[in-house]
């Protein structure tokens, strides 16, 4: 009973949310030690799975880059793909086939791109432009150009998917007239511990929560000058009786730059902290998931290893 009332209460502590920047997600642990913090690192994202290029067949490719070289840069590209909806591809058959991977992927493991490209001299540019942006058509190739094609009955399972690139404007490849990419990729479920490139986050840190006391009232000009030493945000100034008097708003914010300290008149006026148990996780997904949904399914798979490590405990005869 006790147990489940200290987890109750962590449950209670944990706070979730979105601090401004696109894709980044924070999430406080306070009242924690740095064991369990220790167990949120980068690895436990690489147990979530996403969708990436796994098979690349190339039909013709005229361009400078190689096949394999162009083969990994298209496996690098993060597909925006809920890998929930999908299965993971039959490893069964990887067994019996001569070069695994070459079963044909099917609507519920698999998603198939097309980029199919041509680059063609633009008969309207200037005969003394140098600019190949004016002389050439597709002379750029862009994640953009992938297209999704669907297999079997996707179209009929997925009616409102938009299956794609994250980003539309990743650099592929330079063409030059006459030269064509044409090729055709299947994306599979897997995970960040298998290869990188199925790795949902960029980057993954934690931090302690920052404390800023103020030792006396600090006014006026002496205010304005604190307040220009921390983050927008940190120190608010408040009007009272005439005076402009500054304050704390959220020590949150704070980047610990120590920019006070480097004035003699606020150094002896302010003291900095961290508080000890309070962790702010910081999670900064590639866009394939939410942040958010990111760090959920992280606690499922965390919470489904500490279930099995119980389950193999109880299973282990007592003398």
């Amino acid at each position: 009973m006790a147990a489940k009332r200290g987890t109750d209460e962590m449950r209670d502590r944990v706070v979730l949310g979105e601090f401004g920047v696109r894709n980044v997600h924070t999430t406080d642990f306070p009242g924690n030690y740095p064991g369990y913090e220790d167990a949120w690192d980068r690895r436990r994202f690489e147990e979530v799975p996403t969708m990436a290029v796994e098979k690349v067949f190339v039909y013709n490719n005229t361009s400078i880059v190689q096949d394999e070289i162009l083969a990994h840069r298209l496996g690098l590209i993060p597909i925006r793909a809920d890998p929930r909806l999908f299965e993971y591809r039959n490893q069964e058959a990887h067994a019996i086939l001569p070069f695994p991977g070459d079963e044909e992927g099917t609507e519920i493991d698999t998603l198939q791109f097309q980029l199919k490209i041509k680059c063609s001299r633009n008969p309207q540019a200037a005969k003394e432009s140098s600019d190949p942006n004016e002389l050439y058509f597709n002379h750029k190739v862009y994640s953009k150009h992938m297209i999704w094609v669907p297999l079997g009955n996707q179209t009929d399972l997925f009616p409102d998917a938009d299956f794609r690139p994250v980003h539309d404007d990743i650099l592929i490849a330079l063409l030059r007239p006459g030269q064509e990419i044409d090729v055709l990729m299947h994306c599979v479920k897997g995970i960040g511990k298998d290869h990188a490139k199925f790795s949902p986050v960029a980057t993954a840190s934690y931090r302690l929560l920052p404390d800023i006391t103020l030792l006396q009232p600090i006014e006026d000009e002496a205010a304005e000058m604190l307040q220009k030493c921390f983050s927008p945000g940190v120190i608010e100034i408040q009007n009272i009786k005439g005076k402009k008097v500054a304050r704390v708003a959220n020590a949150r914010l704070d980047t610990f730059s120590r920019e006070v300290f480097r004035h003699e008149g606020l150094k002896n006026l302010v003291r900095l902290a961290r508080v000890r148990n309070h962790y702010i996780f910081s999670v900064e997904s590639t866009g394939i998931l939410p942040p958010d949904v990111l760090v959920s399914e992280a606690i499922k798979i965390l919470m489904g290893k500490c279930q099995r490590f119980l389950n193999e405990l109880d299973s282990v005869p007592m003398e």
